[in-house]
Formats: C-alpha cells, sequence, structure tokens
C-alpha cells in the first residue's frame, strides 16, 4: 500500500514537472520531434525514390531495346544468342532454367521449412528454440558465393557418384543449395505466424481429443494460412533472385531447362555474365542486360502481388 502511494506521489510529482517546464524546454522538445520525424520521413521517401529509380533505369533501358526486338519474339523464341551473328532474343530459355531451380529449391525448402516451423511453435521449448533460431540466422548470413562454390566443388561430385548421367554443371545441385538458403527465411516467417494463433484454439483442438501433430496440421497451419503462404511465395521470390549460386554451379548455356540434371542458364547468371563482358555500351546485347533485368523485376513483383493478396484474402484477425 505504502509502495503504492510513493508510486502516485512520484508520477504526480512527474507531471508537475513537465507542466511547469519552461518554455524553452518545450520549445525545444517540438524542435527535437520535428527534426525526428523529418529524418524518419526522408529516411522511408528515399527507399521510395531509390525503387523508382531503379525502375525508371530499367523501363528507358528496355524501350531500347524493344525498339528493335519485338515482345512477341522476346517472350515466344526458344533461342537466346545474343552475342552471336545472328542474333536470337527468347528469353523464355532464361525463364525455364530459373523457374527449374526455384521449383526444385522450393521442393526443398517448403516441406523442411514447415516440418521445423512447426517443431519451434508446437514441440521445442523455450532452451531449443533459443538454439536452433539464431542458428538459422547465421545459415542466412553466409555468403551466397560461397554457398555456390560449396554446390560445385563439393555437393556435385557426391551426387554424381549417385546419379551417373549428373552434369559437372546442373540445376539439380544449386537448386537443392538455394533450398537450404531459402529456409531461414520459411521457417522465420510460417513459425511467427504459427505462434500468433490464440492459445485457446490449441486448448479447444485438445479438448476434443487432438494430438499435437493433428492440432497442428488441422487447426494451427489453417489458422496461420496467410503467413505460411506469404513464407512461401517470400522463399520463392528469394530463389528466383539468386545469382552468385547459379552463376557458378548451374553453367551458362541458355537453352530449354527440362532435364535438371544438365546445365542451363538463369536470368541472373545471364546478368552477371554479360556485365563481366566486354560489350560496347548502348549495343543491342548490352541493352539484353537491362530487358532480362526488367523481366526478372516483374516476375519478383508479381510474386510480391500474389502473397499481398493470400494474405489479405485468407489473414485470420484474432
Amino acid at each position: 500500500m505504502a509502495y503504492a502511494q510513493d508510486l502516485s506521489a512520484l508520477l504526480l510529482s512527474g507531471e508537475r514537472r513537465h507542466f511547469g517546464a519552461s518554455p524553452a524546454f518545450l520549445k525545444r522538445r517540438r524542435l527535437i520531434g520535428l527534426v525526428m520525424r523529418g529524418i524518419l520521413f526522408t529516411a522511408a521517401a528515399l527507399s521510395i525514390f531509390v525503387t523508382l529509380g531503379i525502375v525508371y533505369v530499367l523501363v528507358s533501358e528496355s524501350a531500347k531495346f524493344f525498339a528493335h526486338v519485338s515482345i512477341f519474339d522476346f517472350l515466344f523464341d526458344t533461342e537466346w544468342t545474343p552475342v552471336f551473328e545472328n542474333p536470337r532474343f527468347g528469353i523464355i530459355t532464361l525463364i525455364s532454367g530459373t523457374f527449374m531451380s526455384s521449383l526444385i529449391a522450393l521442393m526443398v525448402a517448403v516441406p523442411l521449412g514447415t516440418i521445423l516451423a512447426i517443431y519451434l511453435s508446437e514441440y521445442a521449448n523455450s532452451r531449443v528454440r533459443e538454439i536452433i533460431k539464431p542458428c538459422l540466422e547465421l545459415l542466412a548470413g553466409i555468403p551466397t558465393v560461397a554457398f555456390g562454390y560449396f554446390a560445385l566443388l563439393f555437393l556435385t561430385p557426391i551426387f554424381q557418384i549417385f546419379i551417373p548421367g549428373l552434369s559437372g554443371f546442373n540445376l539439380l545441385v544449386p537448386g537443392i543449395v538455394m533450398g537450404i538458403m531459402i529456409l531461414p527465411y520459411i521457417v522465420s516467417v510460417s513459425e511467427d505466424a504459427m505462434r500468433a494463433v490464440p492459445a485457446s484454439l490449441r486448448e479447444g483442438a485438445y479438448a476434443l481429443g487432438f494430438s499435437k501433430l493433428q492440432t497442428a496440421l488441422r487447426v494451427i497451419i489453417p489458422g496461420a494460412f496467410s503467413g505460411v503462404t506469404a513464407a512461401y511465395i517470400l522463399g520463392m521470390s528469394r530463389a528466383v533472385g539468386e545469382t552468385m549460386v547459379v552463376a557458378i554451379a548451374a553453367g551458362q548455356q541458355a537453352r530449354i531447362a527440362y532435364n535438371p540434371l544438365e546445365g542451363a542458364a538463369t536470368i541472373t547468371a545471364y546478368i552477371v555474365q554479360m556485365s563481366l563482358g566486354d560489350l560496347p555500351h548502348g549495343s543491342l546485347a548490352y541493352l539484353t542486360i537491362f530487358a532480362a533485368g526488367l523481366t526478372l523485376f516483374l516476375m519478383t513483383f508479381v510474386f510480391n502481388i500474389i502473397a499481398f493478396w493470400l494474405r489479405h484474402k485468407y489473414r485470420e484477425v484474432y
């Protein structure tokens, strides 16, 4: 009782000091608030301006490319030879390699990430969770170049022992490594969404006789569906935009990727390949870098729109 009285007296004295503050103090406080508000607004606006600048560069340079190449040929031609004597500009070859490697990555990351998220959310105690989550975050901090050479020099020879037809440059091994790379994103976002499901739903499921696994599969995942699907699409966007792993271990031969045991070029790998070459500035081959970059930007933009739509449509407000 005495402690509560002392606390209330302290709060009242603080209010008196606040209301009895000098005009100079109040003016300085308002000035600091305005300055901080301006700094935060500038930081937020800067990200928008940078994004708009990137879009402007991609669109303006791609417009020069499409002034010489029809969009129909760009989307539906099945050959990509921009530096040959008779150039062909079928972006579908690069898109197929990008989607094939990303699909393999999702086939690895989605089941493993979902299982890990369920374990961390429903089974692991706080001590185990505090050990596993930092380890996953460390996995996300490993440079992608290291992952690329790990796939090329270590995993590929091992896989060639069990898969004799596996090429030295292929899409299978880089896809698996990319799946490991995007695990932290899927696990973290999915686990946060599952832990946001109210405990009352778990208790109701247990009262009906559900086991922990049944509760996780029939109650928790449907309740966190918007967050879980957003995690999957975030991982897909991360895999589509991955550069160094596919540039090092997947090869740079542009062709339709229907066999993951063979190498193929992706959009990001082509951009790296052309950026390191001696292409004349402003040439048609040079402009293909921006056309490919715009295609990649539109792909990731569509994935983000789908993620936003799914989260808005299936979001549960508890």
